[in-house]
């Protein structure tokens, strides 16, 4: 019987140590036999990942040459934590997102969301949600003391500042007691918008600069628990924005910030303490995690260069993309949800809101709420990732994708600040570029399912149901776009929808498979997974067809003029060109070959292959067959 030590010693103690370069080796001889021929880092580096800003994932991290320096919870740099705490005492902040214009209707889902596991709320006023004069009625019955506010009312923010601290004082609650970020975000409106932030620059004075810095005076005067503003990068997100593009454009939102409040007379820690920053929360858990690392690694170097050190912990509010959300397949948003909540209470955010599945379709109903707070509700009491702070620190992957994501988004901010800081690189049109940049070079990894959407580019329903609802209001416009990742997509499959409504079917397309199941199902999976991302319905039937039998079985089929081989590549040597042949006599047009291009010449017309541009080809076939656009 093996004894365990007891004396202290590893458990590995007895095993050699194996070195970075024998690792090397071993990954050598698995690309050899898939056929690609590389040595030391060169196959290191065929099996490592480029991401947005230049960053790239390796496939293995090791000890680090200089160990990061990432201190404690509660104290500078803040990487591991703003609070001593972190959030292992009473878990991240539940913050649900309410955008109804009805107060009535409001009042019902709030009552609703905070007895049943919402610990804050976050509430549209405005054009984009309810009245200001109607917030009183909303929150009826709201215990004010006990559940923080959130408020995001656009240009409109200081009348909706003023409406939530005088209702406090109407309730009487306690300056001492009271919890809110009264949501004044005039620059993050400009990029909504295109409305300069600035009083007398074209706008109303109550919603630019000037009006924000009098309520964050007043916040810091007489509210101890209120912030004022909010850093919303959200808008560069939704603009397509990077990881490292968001932080650098959040810290160059907040330095102006900063600085116009000191300009108005408050101290810097003062000023500091009135800001509430809001970051995205995305399915790339470990970019999440770091991110929300990185924000608060780089917040604190502001505050050390501001002479305040001790006040650089940065709040924040995590929500979940909704650049990442589908209007098809919309449950799988629940699976991105969950994980993008995970990555953002790991990452460390105060306050995390789960946008519910059904976000894209319009106003959540009570089913999608419920499980958009039951989210956090899981995470926080099933999977306890609450009760370590930090957990992911130390992570040679983790602290070094934090460190490498700080360096390029300061490097960002260098040139956001080089170029006159946010206010002028916003109006120069600086950062609209920057962004479309690296939205077009994203797009194009979309369109080849380089970054697949489950549901969407990849395993699509054609036959689904989507759940109905009520319209959400409009969104502010006029400003930097919003971009979805299924927009190219969901294009596509609204042409075929349009044409199922007016001709009583998808346009469709035949596969024509060869041989055995074994020899064709992995190309014919591939090629209906790709034309249906398109809204064309593929037609397998007959499961295998042949020379004689091709030409029935398209006739049969009523394709709109196109086939696709499918096989392997000796059945396509020995087949193709005979099969392809009779698809042609049958009326087909044109005939696809699932494979390399360059494979059976003289059968193919066209090819689709892992990496094509799928957009382009799905858009074209369409166009071929009449669907309108």
């Amino acid at each position: 019987m093996t004894v365990l030590p007891d004396d202290g010693l590893s458990l590995a103690a007895e095993f050699p140590d194996a070195t970075h370069e024998q690792w090397q080796r071993l990954v050598e001889g698995v690309l050899r036999k898939s056929g690609k021929d590389a040595s030391g880092e060169a196959a290191e580096d065929a099996l490592s990942t480029k991401l947005e800003d230049g960053l790239i994932t390796r496939p293995l991290y090791t000890t680090p040459e200089t160990p990061a320096d990432t201190g404690f919870p509660g104290f500078a740099p803040f990487v591991r934590g703003g609070t001593p705490a972190g959030t292992s005492a009473a878990g991240w902040d539940v913050r649900q997102r309410h955008l109804g214009t009805d107060p009535a209707r409001v009042n019902e889902a709030v009552l609703a969301d905070l007895e049943n596991g919402v610990t804050s709320l976050w509430l549209a006023l405005g054009p984009g949600g309810l009245p200001v004069e109607a917030l009183s009625k909303a929150l009826d019955g709201v215990y004010l003391d006990l559940a923080p506010l959130a408020l995001d009312a656009g240009a409109e923010f200081a009348a909706a500042g003023r409406a939530l601290l005088a209702l406090y004082a109407e309730r009487g609650v306690a300056p001492e007691e009271a919890r809110a970020v009264l949501g004044a975000d005039p620059l993050g409106h400009e990029a909504r918008t295109g409305r300069a932030a600035e009083a007398g620059a074209g706008t109303d004075p109550d919603g630019g600069l000037e009006a924000a810095v009098a309520l964050a005076q007043e916040a810091a005067a007489h509210w101890p628990g209120v912030r004022a503003l909010s850093v919303d990068a959200l808008p560069y997100h939704e603009a397509g924005g990077s990881a490292a593009e968001e932080l650098g454009l959040s810290l160059a939102t907040g330095v102006a910030y900063l600085r116009a409040l000191t300009a108005a007379g408050l101290g810097i820690e003062a000023a500091l303490g009135q800001l509430e920053f809001r970051y995205a929360a995305t399915a790339d858990q470990f970019l999440t995690i770091a991110k929300l690392r990185a924000a608060r690694l780089l917040w604190a170097r502001v505050a050390e260069a501001c002479g305040a050190p001790a006040a650089g912990a940065q709040r924040q509010h995590a929500v979940t993309s909704p650049v990442m959300m589908t209007r098809r397949d919309p449950w799988v948003n629940m699976l991105r949800t969950t994980v993008a909540c995970m990555a953002a209470g790991v990452g460390g955010a105060d306050a995390v809101t789960v946008l519910p599945f059904d976000h894209e379709l319009g106003l959540p109903d009570a089913f999608s709420r419920r499980i958009a707070r039951n989210t956090s509700s899981i995470l926080l009491e099933e999977s306890h990732l609450a009760r370590v702070i930090d957990p992911a620190g130390g992570s040679y992957y983790v602290e070094r994708l934090t460190s490498e994501l700080a360096e390029a988004a300061w490097a960002f901010f260098q040139t956001l600040e080089g170029a006159g800081g946010l206010p002028a690189a916003l109006r120069s049109g600086l950062v609209a570029e920057r962004l479309a940049a690296t939205w077009a070079e994203r797009s194009a990894k979309l369109a080849k399912r380089r970054e697949p959407i489950t549901g969407v580019s990849e395993f699509p329903l054609l036959t689904e149901q989507l759940p109905e609802r009520e319209a959400a209001p409009a969104a502010p416009s006029g400003g930097l776009p919003r971009v979805r990742r299924d927009e190219a997509y969901e294009a596509l499959r609204a042409r075929s929808d349009r044409h199922l409504e007016a001709t009583g079917a998808r346009p469709r397309i035949f596969l024509a498979a060869l041989g055995t199941a074994a020899a064709h199902t992995a190309r014919a999976t591939f090629a209906a997974n790709l034309f249906q991302a398109g809204g064309i319905q593929p037609v397998h039937d007959p499961v295998s067809v042949d020379a004689d039998t091709a030409a029935a079985a398209y006739a049969a089929s009523g394709a709109d003029g196109m086939a696709v081989l499918c096989s392997s590549d000796t059945l396509y040597e020995e087949q193709a060109e005979a099969v392809a042949a009779a698809l042609r006599s049958a009326g087909a047009t044109t005939v696809f070959l699932a494979g390399r291009p360059g494979t059976a010449a003289g059968a193919a017309d066209e090819y689709v292959f892992a990496g094509c541009d799928a957009v382009a080809v799905l858009s074209n076939v369409l166009d071929r067959m009449g669907v309108a656009q």
